[in-house]
């Protein structure tokens, strides 16, 4: 039985880890806009099912995901853009 006091091995190297910072494509390109009408860049941030993609995983900043999230929102109203992906049987 072991005691409390013994200490697990590491299952990791901490220094293999590296992961690359992501950095907003809308900071990054000031030619890139995000508007409602062109449901081609609002595609890159929605998933295959249509939920839009958290900004952890796109890499945007805190002001462009919210205006992104609200650009996808408005196209989806207006029927540019389907809320939920076609389903393919």
């Amino acid at each position: 039985m072991e005691t409390a006091n013994t200490q697990r091995p590491m299952r990791h190297n901490p220094k293999r880890f590296f992961h690359k910072k992501k950095f907003c494509r809308f900071c990054t390109d000031s030619n890139l806009k995000i508007d409602y009408k062109h449901p081609e860049i609002l595609n890159n941030f929605v998933t295959e099912r249509g939920k839009i993609m958290p900004r952890r995983i796109t890499g945007n900043c805190a002001g462009h995901q919210r205006e992104l999230a609200v650009a996808i929102k408005r196209a989806r109203a207006i029927a540019i853009m389907p809320f939920v992906a076609a389903e393919g049987r």
